[in-house]
């Protein structure tokens, strides 16, 4: 009898060990899951026609989802209470247990998409997949259920700090009406789309102590005087857009990044499926990360601080806009010097100080530069699946140069909206760096 208690033991003994040591062989989740979501994310944003500063709104609460659950469960990283304009200090429900976090972060990111984008239901067939994919590398159905009901809660606080950031009343603004005077913003063809955003100044930042912190400088003066600044400004766009260089229009179509694009055949208006510019940044935040090896508490805290920088990124330079409202390279060179002359890239709906890339590219690129050096080599392979060839880069702040350039080889920015575009988001993005660092 005593024998055969103590083969009992031994069994029940050698299961619970086997089942440990199996739970321990689980595969761990990896960033470049992470760079996945995002990526879904970005897919869905095109079938959209998401517009930039939405585009970063959206990544930005996706990314805050994941990141509190990761916190929650990793020492070396904290909460964004304290850190974030009116941030809620985000619970975590004490009820469930035996989760994978990196599974629940995940889930999270994804719960929030689905919430917040308007065709995020189809991000259901991604998560479906993912999840099943889980299942066949051994992740038992109640640890997946437990990290899904996690990231649902988490999700929801998130989303309620979301609701609560002013986006939702732009709706209940009056409808924007171009000035219609000389030397100010007007629609371009060919689609003639009406202003962008016009309100997103209103919207709660994230670090930021308002949208005008960083105030630009002023854009050169508005004159028809062939002898003033502005009209030489005019002549550089316009001298660029007769004869571009090879190299310059492969430049400006790597960074095109315009997802209002329409390509005009015969009687139809047919739309060009192209990212936004903070889709891009990200993209290269996850090959960063991937190079580096960066762990999934290290990817899922940078892809967040990014997605935060370009998020206040936008509202600072969506702020400068609407206020000089200023025309188009394309508006004025058509008006004062040559009615058939056409940019290289398609103009963007919206006023044209500061330029978006250049403020948006400075920002990500000072802090991805914090977290991986200045002299941090890689591959941008980011449209790849768009038909554009891999660029190779010294730097971050390489990248974000030559980003902020590609606007005048399209002919779509003066040249002192990309230079003071890119001193307003090195700003934004030391700014950003700082109140990470407090």
């Amino acid at each position: 009898m005593r024998i055969t208690v103590f083969n009992i033991f031994c069994v029940i003994l050698f299961s619970f060990f086997s089942c440990r040591q199996s739970a321990n062989r689980l595969p761990v989740l990896t960033g470049n899951e992470i760079s996945k979501v995002i990526t879904k994310m970005t897919d869905l944003m095109i079938h959209d026609v998401t517009n930039p500063p939405l585009a970063a709104r959206f990544f930005s609460y996706a990314c805050l989802a994941g990141y509190e659950i990761t916190a929650q469960n990793d020492s070396t990283m904290k909460s964004m209470y304290g850190i974030l304009n009116k941030y809620p200090s985000v619970q975590k429900p004490d009820s469930i247990k035996g989760y994978d976090y990196r599974l629940a972060a995940l889930l999270a990111m994804l719960e929030t998409a689905k919430k917040m984008q308007p065709s995020g239901s189809l991000l259901s067939a991604y998560e479906d997949s993912f999840l099943d994919s889980c299942k066949s590398a051994g992740y038992p159905v109640d640890v997946i259920d437990n990290s899904k009901k996690y990231a649902v809660a988490i999700s929801r606080q998130v989303l309620t700090y979301a609701k609560a950031d002013g986006y939702n009343k732009i709706s209940n603004f009056p409808r924007y009406t171009p000035i219609g005077k000389e030397g100010y913003w007007y629609p371009t063809p060919p689609a003639y789309i009406s202003a962008v955003e016009p309100y997103f100044k209103t919207v709660r930042p994230f670090t930021l102590d308002s949208s005008s912190q960083f105030q630009p400088a002023l854009p050169v003066s508005f004159s028809v005087d062939k002898k003033s600044e502005f009209y030489k400004l005019v002549l550089m766009n316009y001298n660029e857009g007769l004869n571009p260089s090879d190299s310059h229009r492969v430049i400006a179509g790597f960074w095109d990044c315009n997802p209002f694009a329409v390509e005009d055949e015969g009687h139809l208006s047919v739309g060009l499926k192209k990212i936004s510019p903070g889709a891009h940044w990200l993209g290269i935040t996850g090959i960063a990360c991937a190079k580096a090896k960066k762990s999934f508490a290290e990817t899922m805290k940078i892809n967040t601080i990014v997605a935060i920088g370009l998020m206040d990124s936008f509202i600072c330079c969506w702020d400068e806009k609407y206020r000089s409202n200023r025309i188009r390279p394309e508006t004025a060179i058509r008006k004062y010097i040559d009615i058939n002359w056409k940019p290289l890239l398609q103009t963007p709906p919206f006023p044209e100080y500061l330029s978006g890339h250049s403020c948006i590219s400075a920002t990500s690129a000072a802090i991805l530069t914090d977290y991986f050096g200045d002299n941090f080599h890689y591959t941008d392979s980011v449209e790849v699946n768009y038909g554009l060839s891999p660029r190779s880069f010294e730097s971050f702040q390489q990248a974000a140069a030559e980003a902020g350039i590609s606007r005048f080889y399209g002919g779509i920015h003066f040249m002192d909206a990309i230079t003071n575009g890119a001193v307003q988001g090195k700003k934004v993005g030391e700014w950003v760096i700082k109140k990470m660092k407090q």
